[in-house]
């Protein structure tokens, strides 16, 4: 695992942080990060994920910055929640952040205009998007409420902001997550825990290669005032920023990470 993140060491000693999602190539980055931050990792993914997600966990732990685990379970069931959180506790001994990275983008599969959408197609995308994000902090604030407050940070998408077409789905999903952030955010902030949302351009990576054409692709890349292909790494900084001790008084806030390509 190269490390091009900014990924501070020390920086996060003794914090224990729930990534969900935690396979792909965007959360893989936010995992071995945190680690190399000093924190313990509580990976989780899909129990189709579960081999991945186990290598990826010895290896993080092999580079011998933060231990890590893998948890298998699926966003959208309660008790799977409540695994991944009871083993943070009783691994890593609590839960001080929560990164809900996980949702359905390159399994949405070919892009095809609203009108083609069907009712499930939609339900599927929401259901994992928007609630999965919501029941994964509702599992989380318990424990973090223990420890006296905690970090939430949701990942959501430039495309909230810009549209895109071909998977009106998602954008809305996205933009919903916005929503959530900002009422998480009044709720949960009586308890010491601050909920951001990070939202990133699109990124090159396998994901999206398999859903955009190499124009699509150049063409991002060409619109941003830093004009190249945006790597996972490149969202990594802000992620552990928002769940570090120097964002305590920032809540309820999107940072947008696209290389300046949409604005405010």
């Amino acid at each position: 695992m190269e490390d091009r993140s900014s990924a501070i060491p020390g920086m996060l000693t003794g914090q224990t942080v729930i990534v969900t999602g935690a396979t792909g190539e965007i959360g893989a980055a936010y995992a071995a990060a945190f680690a190399r931050s000093g924190a313990d990792v509580l990976a989780t993914d899909l129990p189709g994920a579960r081999d991945a997600g186990e290598a990826l966990a010895a290896k993080i732990t092999a580079e011998g910055h933060g231990r890590a685990v893998f948890v298998p379970g699926d966003v959208t069931d309660d008790s799977d929640l409540a695994d991944v959180v009871r083993t943070a506790q009783e691994r890593f001994g609590g839960v001080d952040a929560l990164v809900n990275n996980a949702a359905l983008y390159q399994a949405i599969g070919t892009k095809r205009p609203l009108t083609e959408l069907t009712n499930a197609d939609w339900d599927r995308v929401l259901t994992v998007n928007v609630r999965g994000t919501w029941q994964a902090i509702k599992a989380a604030v318990p424990a973090m409420r223990e420890h006296g407050g905690g970090r939430i940070v949701n990942i959501a998408s430039t495309v909230a902001r810009s549209g895109a077409s071909g998977f009106a789905h998602y954008v809305a999903s996205k933009a919903a997550v916005e929503g959530l952030t900002r009422a998480a955010a009044r709720e949960l902030g009586q308890y010491g825990i601050t909920v951001n949302a990070v939202a990133p351009g699109l990124v090159d990576d396998e994901a999206s290669r398999t859903l955009n054409s190499g124009d699509y692709l150049a063409q991002a890349a060409g619109g941003r005032s830093i004009s190249r292909g945006m790597r996972p790494d490149d969202l990594v900084g802000a992620v552990l920023w928002l769940c570090s001790p120097s964002s305590g008084f920032i809540s309820g806030q999107t940072l947008i990470v696209d290389g300046g390509q949409v604005f405010g």
